[in-house]
């Protein structure tokens, strides 16, 4: 029971950025020096975490006990340093309301725990795929043809072939449905940068020459696909 009831309190980096008004990227690297004295000194070092982004992203951050948030602001102003104690006073106040009265509560509160460490680890496997496409395509200069971007859908949890993405990229608007420009980008999605148009010219033997234009998915289309229809499906 007692073992239970001794669960540690922590604060995110995230936290203190908020707190403090510091970027995140900042407080990161406070922390990646307060390591390194942490490695020197033989002590504990603060625990790295992760967390999904606005973009479904896994970015880095730290989980801090409540003394290596106080190395960790020991270099900040006074004001900040105040709005950090005075946060760990209101954590510290609502761990004891919620502290479990019962072993019978305790194993519950420890049963919740697990549960949500579970859910939250199959969570970050099941993006991690998706984050990987979306890192290395959104750079990228390689456009693609519309048949190997269902391939890139299916890849990722979309169930649709060539045909079937035709005719959702023209319903949808994204591709003209008559005349000459038939299956060519819409002026909103060559706005929105999500194709390109490849011109080539041919020339018959009779000395006439043809032009035919080839629709492909840029990167940047190639993500935003991926993440509609993801949502969709």
């Amino acid at each position: 029971m007692k073992e239970l009831l001794n669960l540690q309190q922590t604060m995110s980096s995230r936290e203190i950025s908020d707190l403090t008004g510091k970027q995140h990227k900042h407080v990161l690297v406070d922390c990646d020096k307060l390591n390194e004295n942490y490695r020197a000194m033989g002590l504990a070092e603060i625990s790295a975490d992760v967390y999904m982004d606005t973009y479904g992203r896994e970015q880095k951050c730290y989980t801090l006990t409540r003394m290596q948030t106080f190395d960790l602001m020991t270099g900040y102003s006074a004001p900040l340093r105040i709005k950090v104690n005075r946060r760990w006073e209101e954590l510290e106040n609502a761990q004891k309301l919620q502290l479990p009265q019962t072993f019978a509560e305790a194993l519950r509160q420890l049963a919740e725990q697990v549960e949500e460490n579970e859910r939250q680890q199959k969570l970050l496997i099941e993006q991690k795929p998706k984050v990987i496409f979306a890192d290395a395509v959104a750079t990228s200069t390689q456009s693609c043809l519309i048949g190997e971007l269902a391939k890139i859908l299916r890849q990722n949890g979309v169930e649709i072939g060539q045909n079937r993405l035709f005719d959702w990229l023209r319903a949808n608007g994204y591709l003209c449905r008559y005349g000459e420009k038939y299956n060519q980008p819409t002026q909103k999605a060559m706005e929105m940068e999500l194709f390109e148009v490849k011109k080539t010219s041919i020339t018959k033997p009779n000395g006439t020459i043809l032009i035919t234009a080839t629709t492909k998915v840029t990167g940047k289309g190639q993500v935003y696909f991926v993440n509609k229809l993801l949502k969709a499906s």
